[in-house]
């Protein structure tokens, strides 16, 4: 008698997010407003159960990331090897950055998304307003003054600059930090032990999410930026799929087609969340039990990634700004585009991976080139959805940058890349 073959997580993730989609859009079209679908399902149900969820998945983060860093910067041995990686890695990531914001605004200047709107059909919501940080604020920003209280408070830059530090003594100390070495082992055992718990609950979360996020989008919404939609899209998909793949495939050989195969439920679940930070575990468990990446090198890339590589954030923030601009008439010329490029960039690192966060660092971006705060009410609205698609490929962008450092420093299991009969587990 043949056994039946139980269904992996990465598919029920799966069925919860086409399965959300489809009941948010019947509930958005179908269902009239009333307090039994907007009270008790919607914000009740859904709301508990999504949020519920998000929580839980942030609850993982700064522990695991922290131990994970810890872990892998001890384990990569001798400093002058986990110098090359950091600098490769760091290296990577503000290059893919620049490309992404490049190809935003040249798709921006195609499709124009900005000109024939109608600003008088625009309801103008409450500003988005950030402070303005210094360079040298921002720098020593790094510097944590009281590592507990960065912990504390989930500044991730601090927290990795403390893991990277306490993770390289460990490993000059060997023997003689030796306790402090295996408590840490144990530590990230024990985060990856309560994750493979949590993300037996990630298809009712992503299910609930959906459903909130689709049964609340009006459609009305659509008309008037239906252009720079479309922008951000083509933006992403080029990005994502054209320079991603092409550098995937000319610096390793390896065919991005097996790489997509196996990496879609992480993205597919990135989607659902709109949060790096909470994709991070499932983004290294797949990346060395399907893809064969040494976990010594994803749990270094991959927390790094998640706080400085956000291409899919530059992006959007690449076609806000040739939106706005044409859309207020204004001439920024070619040394206001490259500003945009450089601060876009900048403002990149040390983002938090949680979801819209890139509305507040557009502000910084705005006000580097004089275009008005108060311009980012008029994509507030439909922002939601882009989210989420741009945190698929910010978290595709860590993976691609993984798989090419450990490539090139021979910690990638190549015929476990290859083997396509390890997908869904």
């Amino acid at each position: 008698m043949m056994q039946k073959k139980k269904i992996g997580l990465t598919t029920k993730i799966f069925i919860g997010l086409i399965g959300g989609l489809i009941v948010g859009v019947i509930f958005n079209i179908l269902i009239p407003h009333g307090f039994v679908r907007d009270t008790v399902i919607i914000d009740g149900i859904c709301y508990v159960i999504g949020s519920g969820f998000i929580r839980l998945m942030k609850m993982l983060v700064v522990p695991l990331v922290f131990s994970s860093l810890v872990c892998g910067a001890a384990s990569i041995g001798d400093t002058e090897t986990l110098g090359k990686i950091g600098v490769q890695t760091i290296l990577f990531y503000l290059l893919t950055t620049m490309i992404a914001v490049t190809i935003a605004i040249s798709v921006s200047f195609v499709i124009n998304p900005g000109i024939g709107l109608d600003m008088a059909s625009i309801q103008v919501a409450d500003e988005v307003i950030a402070g303005k940080t210094s360079m040298v604020d921002t720098i020593l920003n790094i510097i944590p003054e009281n590592p507990v209280n960065s912990l504390a408070e989930g500044n991730m830059l601090q927290i990795i600059l403390f893991a990277l530090i306490l993770g390289v003594l460990l490993a000059q100390l060997g023997e003689e930090a030796g306790t402090i070495n295996r408590i840490m082992q144990e530590i990230n055992n024990i985060m990856m032990a309560m994750t493979t718990l949590i993300m037996g609950l990630a298809p009712y979360g992503v299910f609930c999410n959906i459903v909130r996020t689709f049964s609340n989008l009006g459609f009305d919404a659509f008309v008037p930026l239906i252009k720079y939609m479309l922008s951000v899209i083509a933006g992403l998909g080029v990005h994502c799929f054209v320079v991603y793949m092409l550098l995937l495939f000319v610096l390793t050989r390896l065919n991005p087609v097996k790489f997509l195969k196996k990496f879609f439920p992480v993205m597919a679940f990135a989607f659902s969340t709109s949060t790096s930070n909470a994709t991070i575990p499932l983004n290294i468990d797949t990346l060395e039990e399907k893809i064969g990446v040494s976990r010594k090198i994803a749990s270094f890339t991959i927390p790094l990634g998640a706080t400085i590589n956000m291409d899919g954030t530059s992006i959007m923030q690449g076609v806000a700004v040739v939106f706005a601009a044409q859309a207020y008439g204004m001439h920024l010329g070619l040394s206001g585009y490259l500003t945009v490029i450089a601060t876009a960039t900048l403002a990149s690192i040390g983002t938090a991976g949680i979801p819209s966060v890139g509305l507040v660092t557009l502000s910084m971006v705005f006000t580097a080139v004089g275009i008005p705060v108060e311009a980012i009410a008029l994509i507030m609205g439909i922002d939601r959805i882009l989210d989420m698609m741009r945190t698929a490929v910010n978290i595709t962008g860590d993976a691609i940058c993984t798989i090419i450092i450990a490539f090139f420093n021979r910690d990638l299991d190549i015929d476990l890349f290859n083997n396509m009969e390890i997908i869904d587990e």
